[in-house]
Formats: C-alpha cells, structure tokens, sequence
C-alpha cells in the first residue's frame, strides 16, 4: 500500500531528484515487539506503556502485532498470573521461520513447579525458543531447533534479542531498494550490517563485505554466508571507534549503510572523504539522516532518489532509503 510522502528532502536543505511515494506496511504485520507485564492486584497485565508515562495500557486487541505474536498474549497473561507477590517483567517477542521467540526478563524461575508451568506453556504454545533474564543475563530455557530468520531467501541463524526490520513487507521493500539501486556494483560494503538483511539482497554473484559491531550477528551472517554465499565476508568491527577510512572505501563501488537512530557521523565523515561511485543510506531516524547527509551533499555527492518507508502503522514514525551518486560518476 502507498500513501503521500510525509517527508521532504527539500525541507532539510537539500534537492533531491525524486521523491516516491510511502510505502505503508499492512495491518498485523509488526513481527517483533517489547511488551511489559506487571501483577495487578492477582492478574497480570501485558502490554504497551502509554506515551511519556508509565502506565500500563493491557492489550485486548492489537491490529498491529502479526497475529501469532497477539496470540500469545493471553498464554503468557494466565502464566504469569498464577505468579504471587509483586513483578515487573520485560516481554520481547520475534516472529521467526520456526515461530514465536519469546524473551522474558524480570522474573524469576524456582522449583520443578514452577519449571514445569513454564515448559508447559512452551510446549502448549510451539515456542520456537523461550530465554530468560533472571538478573544475570540472558540464557537459554527452550529451544528444540536453531531459530533462522530468512533474509532474501538465506536462513540466516537468529541469536536472542538480534534486530529485525519491523515487519517483514517493510523489509522487503529496503532490500529492493537497495539491490535496485546497487544491483550492477560489483563490490559492495553492507555497513552496520546486523545479520545481512541487505548483503543478502544482492546477487550471488557480487562481492559483498559486510561489518558489523555484535559478534552474535557477525557470527550468524558468516555461518550463513558460507553456506549460501561464498562471495560474501563478514567482518567484526565497531564502525562508531573504527570506522572504515577512505583507503579501505577505494576497493568498493558500492555503500550500503543501515545505522542506529543515532546515525552514523564518524563513518559517514569518512565516506565523504572517499570516492565510492554510489551510497545508499538507510535510515530510521530523519533527524540524523539530514545531519549525515548534508555531509555528503557538501561533499559532492548528489541527492538522486528517496523513498519512505512506513514500517510503524498508525505512527509518525518513518524509514528512509536513499541513493547518493558522487557528481561525475
């Protein structure tokens, strides 16, 4: 579905070439969320904190959540129901090929009683992993398979509490972008790579680098690149304190990068030194994205295309793919 932009490149100071419509992601198709669950007063509440407060709006409906994240709302309300005394857990739910992966943190497991409620409710609801946060870490409670997530057709292992785009037609439509506008490059560096959402868009046959800061990713996308992809390297690297210098820039023709909200200045600093023919840059942040981009444009790349992508229905939230072509290229 597409509805009119709500984002103007022109408004941040730039001109861009063209502006296509936002790509609006359907109803009950968000795959990943953080509930809170809290006891209150002998059931348990789960659900979304309201805006700028803390208090707890218990989900009944959701036309939002993909349907098999909904339907575990109610297991886990009458689980943590029969819990006594005072709690406040953390609930992350996933949407993988293998299922619901669940995270709880904030309680705590104690006694064959207790164990067994708990792999009851596994068991009962086909989990495809349960981890617990029982003020130590995250550990491993049930998981009778490896949990993949598959990317542009790659079953790519999934580590507990690894970023997923938001819903999977939201993925879909960056990943084209991408694969679109670097899909005849021939090497190309994925940066803040996450698990290969984007390295694994493009064609088998191009040299792909991808770099990524979380060892778990790092190790999932080189587990999974080795089996589908042999053209295609991950690298472990904090791209915030290391990121990659002009020099190392000069071997790709092509720049895929995919930041946190907080963008990416050190790297993008370094991108406009360098002379990479074409950058796309994915961003969920528009603040961030116009402060990095202006780099680049006062650098001598051009503005040629940006899409928005809204992956958060009912929100103002937005993503954006981008495609910078250095002038002369």
């Amino acid at each position: 579905m597409q509805e009119r932009v709500v984002f103007s490149a022109t408004s941040q100071g730039m001109e861009p070439g063209r502006i296509a419509p936002v790509h609006l992601s359907p109803p009950h198709s968000r795959r990943r969320a953080t509930l809170h669950a809290v006891n209150g007063g002998g059931r348990a509440l789960i659900g979304f904190r309201e805006r700028g407060s803390h208090r707890l709006v218990d989900v009944k409906e959701c036309h939002v959540l993909a349907p098999q994240l909904f339907a575990l709302i109610q297991p886990l309300r009458a689980y943590l129901s029969k819990r006594k005394g005072k709690f406040a857990a953390e609930i992350e739910l996933a949407l993988t090929d293998q299922g619901v992966d669940c995270a709880i943190k904030g309680i705590t497991v104690e006694g064959l009683d207790q164990i067994e409620d708990l792999l009851d409710l596994c068991r009962d609801n086909q989990l495809a992993r349960l981890s617990l946060d029982q003020g130590y870490g995250t550990e491993g409670f049930w998981e009778p398979e490896p949990v993949t997530v598959t990317l542009s057709g790659v079953a790519v292992p999934f580590p507990a509490g690894s970023f997923l785009q938001a819903t999977k037609d939201g993925e879909r439509a960056l990943a084209a972008a991408a694969r679109e506008w670097l899909g005849e490059c021939e090497n190309v560096a994925d940066l803040f790579a996450g698990l290969g959402t984007f390295a694994f868009a493009f064609p088998a046959t191009m040299q792909v680098s991808a770099y990524e800061a979380a060892r778990d990713a790092v190790l999932a996308c080189k587990t999974a690149a080795m089996r589908y992809r042999p053209n295609m390297s991950a690298h472990h690297r904090d791209l915030f304190r290391n990121p990659l210098r002009p020099a190392e820039l000069a071997q790709f023709d092509g720049v895929v990068l995919d930041p946190p909200r907080a963008g990416a200045r050190s790297q993008v600093e370094q991108l406009a030194q360098a002379d990479v023919a074409r950058i796309v840059y994915i961003s969920c942040n528009p603040s961030s994205w116009a402060r990095d981009c202006t780099l680049l444009t006062e650098a001598g790349y051009e503005l040629a295309e940006l899409r928005a992508v809204g992956q958060f229905r009912w929100s103002t939230h937005v993503e954006l793919a981008s495609l910078f072509l250095k002038s002369g290229k």
